[in-house]
C-alpha cells in the first residue's frame, strides 16, 4: 500500500483524473433529487443511504430505486432545466488546472447519463469521457428500465471502466476521488483513492481512504506545490 506521501506523487503526476459525480463533483445525489421531484423523495433517500454504506449490491439498489421512481423522459429533462445540478465549490477550478496540465479528467458516476453530461458540460469535459448509466424510455416517454449492461451499473464497475481506460489509453498513473464505498472499490485498478466529504462524509469511506480531503482546495495546492 502507498503511503500518503506517495500517493501525493501519485495524483500530481497523474495521467488521468476521474471523479465520481454524486456527492463529489456536484452537491447532491441525482437520484435523490430525480425522486424528489417525482414525488418519492424520502423512500428513495433511505434506499441509496444502504447502496452508499455498501450493505446491499449496487445494481439491486437501483433496480428498487428507479422502480419507486419510475421517472419519464420528459421529468428528467424538466429536473435538468427546473433544477441543474450544483457543482461543488472548488472543482471548476481544479478541472480546469487539470486539464491545463494536459490530465485526462473523467466522469465515472452511478448517477444518469443524461444529468451527468450537463454537468460535463459546466466543467468542458467532453461527453466521451464520461460513464454513467442510461436510462430507457418507451415511445411515449415513459420509464422503460435502465440498461443493465453499463459496468456502472454494477458493483464494482467503477473499477472495471478504469481498468477499460487503462487498456484503451496506456495510461500509467490513474487516480479516482469519490465519496463512497463503490469509489473506494476502484483502487485497485486505480493507482490512488482520495475520499472526499466535502457535501457528506461516508463513515466507512473516511475511516479506511489513507487520503481523505473535505474541500478541493487542498488538490489545487498539492497541484501548486510542483
Amino acid at each position: 500500500m502507498a503511503s500518503l506521501m506517495e500517493m501525493k506523487e501519485i495524483f500530481r503526476s497523474a495521467d488521468a483524473v476521474c471523479f465520481d459525480v454524486d456527492s463529489t463533483v456536484i452537491r447532491e445525489e441525482g437520484i435523490d433529487e430525480l425522486a424528489k421531484f417525482c414525488g418519492v423523495g424520502d423512500a428513495v433517500a433511505e434506499m441509496t443511504r444502504r447502496a452508499m454504506g455498501g450493505t446491499v449490491t449496487f445494481k439491486a439498489a437501483l433496480t428498487a430505486r428507479l422502480g419507486l421512481i419510475r421517472p419519464s423522459y420528459e421529468q428528467v429533462q424538466k429536473l435538468i432545466s427546473d433544477n441543474p445540478p450544483q457543482l461543488t465549490p472548488g472543482i471548476r477550478e481544479l478541472v480546469s488546472r487539470l486539464h491545463q496540465r494536459g490530465v485526462q479528467v473523467f466522469l465515472v458516476s452511478g448517477g444518469f447519463q443524461s444529468i451527468v453530461e450537463h454537468v460535463a458540460l459546466q466543467l468542458n469535459i467532453p461527453t466521451a469521457n464520461v460513464f454513467a448509466n442510461r436510462l430507457k424510455f418507451y415511445f411515449n416517454g415513459e420509464y422503460a428500465g435502465f440498461d443493465e449492461t453499463q459496468p456502472t451499473a454494477e458493483s464494482g464497475g467503477k473499477g472495471k471502466v478504469i481498468a477499460h481506460l487503462k487498456e484503451q489509453f496506456h495510461f500509467k498513473k490513474v487516480v479516482m476521488i469519490g465519496d463512497g464505498a463503490t469509489d473506494m472499490e476502484a483502487c485497485p485498478p486505480a493507482d490512488c483513492f482520495i475520499g472526499f466529504g466535502g457535501n457528506v462524509i461516508r463513515k466507512q469511506v473516511k475511516e479506511k481512504a489513507k487520503w481523505y480531503i473535505t474541500h478541493f482546495d487542498e488538490l489545487l495546492k498539492e497541484l501548486e506545490e510542483r
